[in-house]
C-alpha cells in the first residue's frame, strides 16, 4: 500500500462525497480509489467510511482521522512547493470559474498576459453567472463577486466592486434627471435579476440615512452587458458595477447621477476549496490578479471621485 496515495484518495472521497467524483478529481479509476481507501482502512484496523447505496458518511474513526490526514497532505504539499517553486517554470492546467461579464471585460486581457508569461500553463475556463460547486466540478479557482457566506472555502480579496447609478444623456434629456433617490421610482428601471431583491435599490446620504427605492422595472435580466446596452439605448436607468459601466461613462454614452449618495459595494474574491494541494501555478495566478487589480482597480479611475 502506498500510504500517500491512500491518504489522498480518502481525503478526496470525503471532500467530493462519492467515489466517482473523487476518482474524476484525481484522474484515476473509481475502482482504484475504492481499493486505496479499503487498503487504508485495513492498515489502520478501523472503518473510516460508512458506505450505503445512497451516500457515504464518516464513521467516528473517520471523523477523527480526516483532519489529521488533511494536515499531513497540506504539510507535504507546502514542503514540496517551497523546494520546487523556484526550480522550474509554471506548468499544468488551471480550471477557472468566473462571472461572464467580468471575465470578458477584465480577465481576458489579464489572463492573456499571464499565459504569455507562463507558456506552460493551460487555462480551462467556465464563464457564467451561476454558482459552481468547486469540489464537484473540479474547479481550482473561482472568481466570485459579492459578500461571501462563511464556508470551508478559502477566499482572498482581489478588488473592491463599487456601483453607480447611470443613464444615457438622451434618456435624461427626455425624462429629466432625478435629484433624490425617491425620484427614481418615477423612472424606468433596468434591473439585474440575480440579486435577491433586484427592484430594491439602496443608497446612503451624507447624514448616514439609508434610502430604499422600489424601482419600476422596464427590464429584468441576469446579464450586466444587456443592462448596459439597454441603458445606453436610452431605455431607462440602471444601477451598474463600475467595472461594467466605466467605459461608457468615459465615452459619454452614460452619465452618472445621484453621485452625492453612497451605494453599498461588494468585493471580488479569488476562491479555492482549501489550502491543501493548491498548486504553485494557482497561487501565482491569484497573486498576479491581486497585483493588477488591487484596492484601486483601473476601471474606477476617472469614474468615481
Amino acid at each position: 500500500m502506498d500510504r500517500l496515495d491512500s491518504l489522498e484518495s480518502f481525503v478526496a472521497v470525503v471532500e467530493a462525497g462519492q467515489f466517482s467524483a473523487a476518482a474524476e478529481r484525481l484522474g484515476i479509476g473509481k475502482s482504484v480509489v475504492s481499493r486505496r481507501v479499503s487498503e487504508l482502512e485495513e492498515h489502520l484496523g478501523a472503518r473510516l467510511l460508512q458506505r450505503t447505496t445512497r451516500k457515504l458518511s464518516l464513521t467516528d474513526a473517520g471523523r477523527e482521522f480526516y483532519p489529521r490526514a488533511l494536515q499531513l497532505l497540506e504539510d507535504l504539499a507546502e514542503a514540496e512547493q517551497s523546494v520546487s517553486s523556484g526550480q522550474r517554470a509554471l506548468s499544468g492546467r488551471i480550471r477557472i470559474a468566473t462571472p461572464l461579464t467580468f471575465g470578458l471585460l477584465h480577465l481576458k486581457p489579464l489572463l492573456n498576459d499571464f499565459m504569455q508569461t507562463h507558456p506552460g500553463v493551460i487555462l480551462d475556463m467556465d464563464m457564467n453567472d451561476g454558482q459552481v460547486d468547486l469540489i464537484q466540478e473540479g474547479v481550482d479557482l473561482a472568481l466570485r463577486i459579492g459578500h461571501l457566506e462563511s464556508s470551508s472555502m478559502i477566499a482572498l480579496p482581489l478588488a473592491p466592486i463599487r456601483a453607480i447609478v447611470v443613464a444615457s444623456p438622451d434618456y435624461l434629456a427626455t425624462h429629466g434627471t432625478p435629484e433624490t433617490p425617491e425620484a427614481l421610482s418615477e423612472h424606468q428601471g433596468l434591473c439585474y435579476s440575480n440579486l435577491p431583491e433586484p427592484q430594491k435599490w439602496r443608497m446612503t446620504d451624507s447624514t448616514g440615512k439609508v434610502h430604499t427605492v422600489n424601482m419600476n422595472p422596464r427590464l429584468l435580466v441576469n446579464n450586466g452587458d444587456l443592462i448596459l446596452e439597454a441603458a445606453t439605448a436610452g431605455l431607462g436607468i440602471c444601477l451598474s458595477p463600475t467595472f461594467i459601466a466605466y467605459q461608457a461613462i468615459r465615452d459619454g454614452r452614460l452619465k452618472p447621477i445621484l453621485t452625492d449618495y453612497q451605494i453599498p459595494g461588494a468585493t471580488a474574491y479569488a476562491v479555492y476549496p482549501s489550502r491543501r494541494f493548491v498548486p504553485t501555478r494557482v497561487r501565482a495566478l491569484v497573486e498576479f490578479l491581486k497585483h493588477l487589480l488591487g484596492d484601486k482597480p483601473y476601471w474606477d479611475e476617472g469614474v468615481l471621485s
